[in-house]
């Protein structure tokens, strides 16, 4: 089966099959955290997703593939951006999110998961 982030259902179910990714409260709705972190969260845009993310890889994704990764004001200035459900390149999507998920990790973590996304 495909690899698809057609719905909120998706990134749940792959967050949180990364090692150690619990399902608690961020702003008042489950979402995948890690460490008590968030790597991902349903969004305030209807059909995307918000995503954690490094300031300089943020910019790179919204000018490389602007048709999946975007922002509102919202957004701007912070470390998320949006994801377009259904977008065509779904292993780039998720390695967007192994790197939230890296990013949060703890040292013992990342040494069994190996090298950042």
């Amino acid at each position: 089966m495909a690899l698809t982030f057609d719905n909120w259902d998706d990134v749940i179910a792959f967050a949180c099959a990364l090692p150690d990714v619990e399902m608690l409260p961020f702003y008042g709705t489950p979402c995948p955290k890690l460490n008590g972190k968030a790597l991902a969260s349903p969004g305030r845009e209807p059909g995307s997703f918000a995503v954690m993310c490094k300031p300089d890889e943020k910019e790179i994704l919204l000018e490389t593939d602007p048709d999946t990764f975007w922002q509102t004001p919202h957004y701007a200035g912070w470390h998320a951006l949006l994801v377009r459900f259904g977008s065509e390149d779904s292993e780039r999507i998720a390695n967007v999110i192994r790197r939230a998920w890296w990013d949060r990790a703890k040292k013992a973590q990342r040494h069994g998961f190996g090298n950042r996304p």
